[in-house]
């Protein structure tokens, strides 16, 4: 049936990148049939159950299908659905809790910025063999680094966080490698690794990042990289303590080899200072995207890290796109310069926010988590239940299936949309269609 590949994995996230591994690498052809749920299981030495949650992630990402008593066979044309595709539409008169985009009240209006680097462009053209990086915006980035204790290094610019963390990943990884991501984490990550090639190895998070045991395990068997966020984690609200930040320097210290990429991209919205874990390996990339607290249609962001990361990055980079806009760039320094956005005040209307609706639920006796950032999870024992009947209480809130590997059921509710008046109304509404679950980490 399946030729020479054999499916391995004994849990359901293992064996479904087994299959869309072998998918995209050529091994498994489009059309071709796979082994029924409980052979497979016989062969794994798994429980049927685990392999039919196996599959179904694979016809949720739209890399098989199937067609009942016939059965599953990879696509005839496979595809990579974005975990974003998993979701539910909200109607007329429903309220949108789900997408994770910033409040657009605090974002800056970017005319003046956008005309200074017009300005400048008419002054001063950009042409091929000019720099990549302005070097207003270098120094900007670099002092604003600087500031916050991140290792020195040269300063890259790529177009968002996503961008850079492809790139950097490209840098160093080949197909077939683990990359050590949190679980649950960003849907846009989760779905870059296997697209890449590359095998996700889930690490639990709690409030305050990921846990130090679930990284050394990953690392010790095999991970060659890790992706942390720093703040206002997608979609938990973690950041990561003083505390957490030197247990996992230790961890990272005893495994130099360990490629670390930390994304930053709360900077700009939250107020708890940055407890960075770069330069405990000889390869390291730090990223700050400008999307959330400058709004996402800047598509810049700003990478740093060791000497030979940053040059193979900038190196392909010519390869493709060459450079971001300098128009862009310098909209950015502008928009710095002029302190368009007051990071302490949109700091404190996003967490006003959040904080309430973490202690309503609470007072509700739902364990939320929001430590940071615009978004509240809330554990719930029947993910595909509680959203549907948050619908039906007209709330749309985001499926925890876009975020999660291995970690349980949850559903994520962004606050950017809500105002004082609206807590108490969607703490009632999660309140009725979930129950409590346990607090502490998340998986």
């Amino acid at each position: 049936m399946l030729g020479e590949y054999r499916i391995s994995g004994h849990r359901a996230a293992d064996i479904a990148a087994s299959v869309e591994q072998a998918v995209g690498a050529g091994e498994l052809s489009p059309g071709q049939l796979l082994p029924p749920l409980r052979e497979l299981a016989r062969q794994l030495d798994v429980n049927p159950n685990t392999v039919a949650a196996a599959y179904r992630t694979l016809r949720d990402r739209g890399v098989i299908e199937t067609a009942g008593r016939r059965g599953s066979r990879v696509r005839a044309r496979p595809a990579s659905t974005a975990r974003e595709a998993i979701g539910v539409a909200a109607p007329p008169g429903v309220v949108d809790v789900s997408m994770g985009n910033p409040d657009i009240s605090l974002l800056p209006p970017l005319g003046d910025a956008l005309a200074a680097a017009a300005a400048r462009h008419a002054d001063s053209p950009t042409l091929y063999g000019d720099a990549a990086v302005r070097t207003e915006l270098e120094e900007m980035a670099r002092a604003a680094l600087d500031a916050d204790g991140v290792p020195d290094g040269p300063v890259a610019v790529t177009s968002g966080a996503l961008d850079a963390i492809e790139r950097v990943l490209a840098a160093h990884l080949r197909p077939g490698d683990a990359v050590a991501v949190e679980d649950p984490g960003w849907g846009s990550a989760l779905d870059l690794i296997p697209a890449m090639g590359l095998r996700a190895v889930p690490v639990a998070v709690d409030d305050e990042g990921p846990l130090p045991q679930d990284v050394e395990r990953a690392l010790s068997r095999g991970a060659r990289a890790l992706m942390v966020t720093c703040r206002a984690q997608n979609p938990t609200g973690a950041a990561v303590s003083p505390g957490r930040a030197a247990d996992l320097r230790s961890v990272l210290e005893a495994r130099p080899e360990t490629l670390l990429i930390e994304d930053d991209h709360g900077h700009g919205i939250v107020d708890l200072a940055l407890a960075p874990l770069a330069g405990r390996t000889r390869h390291w990339a730090f990223v700050r995207s400008t999307a959330k607290a400058y709004g996402p249609v800047l598509r810049l962001a700003v990478l740093t890290g060791d000497a030979l990361t940053i040059d193979r990055v900038g190196g392909r980079q010519r390869l493709g796109p060459g450079w971001v806009s300098h128009l862009l760039q310098d909209a950015v320094v502008h928009l710095w310069r002029t302190g368009a956005v007051d990071a302490e005040a949109v700091a404190a209307a996003y967490g006003s926010r959040r904080d309430a609706l973490v202690r309503a639920l609470r007072e509700r006796g739902i364990a939320a988590h929001g430590r940071s950032g615009m978004n509240v999870w809330v554990p719930v024992p029947d993910e595909t239940g509680a959203v549907a009947r948050l619908l039906q209480s007209g709330w749309a809130v985001a499926p925890g299936a876009r975020f999660r590997l291995a970690s349980p059921p949850g559903v994520r509710v962004t606050v950017s949309s809500l105002s004082g008046g609206d807590i108490e109304a969607v703490a009632d509404a999660v309140a009725s269609a979930t129950a409590s679950a346990p607090s502490g980490r998340y998986g």
